[in-house]
């Protein structure tokens, strides 16, 4: 028996993410972010490896990854125009949960589906907040694809690595609508 739900439908095509510099306090309590955290927890993942955890980042600790992207940046040759803005989710951010990916050795399941496994977990959790009425961005950065930032910053071992930054607070005001997709041209209709 299938159950429909036109609300949800009707949500997922329209939905859209607001921009991390228009997002303002308060964010989301503990409480309020568990129900998010476990609706994400229901994506597709194949094997029941769970090629995934979280890190909730409190507004307390924005600061320390401000200062470790500056040093990040200044390692890695950044241009500072570069650095400030790759600061500036942390600068501005209230809460962020890191969604970070962990391989786990199977031999039923490939590397590649464990990392779509912890993709699709970033976009429920950025769905469950704006369902829930929050305002949320997926954001990544070339700092959280560098090893030595991300030990610093996380503590991630060799086998994980951040899949995406979920900033969650309050929207501060709405966002324009942007061009969206043409399905029709990308979809391949095949019958035989």
């Amino acid at each position: 028996m299938s159950l429909k739900n036109p609300a949800a439908l009707e949500f997922l095509q329209s939905r859209r993410s607001r921009p991390a510099k228009t997002l303002v306090a308060p964010a989301p309590t503990r409480e309020e972010l568990l129900p998010l955290l476990t609706a994400a927890a229901r994506s597709p993942d194949h094997g029941k490896l769970e090629p995934w955890r979280f890190i909730v980042l409190e507004n307390g600790a924005m600061d320390r990854l401000s200062e470790l992207t500056q040093d990040c940046g200044t390692r890695l040759g950044k241009a500072p125009e570069d650095i400030a803005k790759a600061r500036s989710q942390f600068d501005m951010g209230h809460l962020a949960v890191a969604v970070i990916e962990v391989q786990k050795p199977s031999e039923k399941v490939p590397a590649i589906e464990q990392t779509y496994s912890a993709g699709a977990v970033c976009l429920a959790l950025l769905n469950a907040a704006l369902a829930a009425g929050w305002g949320a961005n997926w954001l990544s950065g070339w700092q959280v694809h560098d090893p030595e930032f991300c030990r610093q910053a996380f503590g991630l071992q060799d086998n994980e690595r951040v899949a995406g930054l979920i900033h969650i607070a309050t929207e501060g005001k709405a966002p324009p609508e942007r061009p969206r997709p043409d399905v029709a041209a990308l979809t391949e209709w095949v019958s035989e």
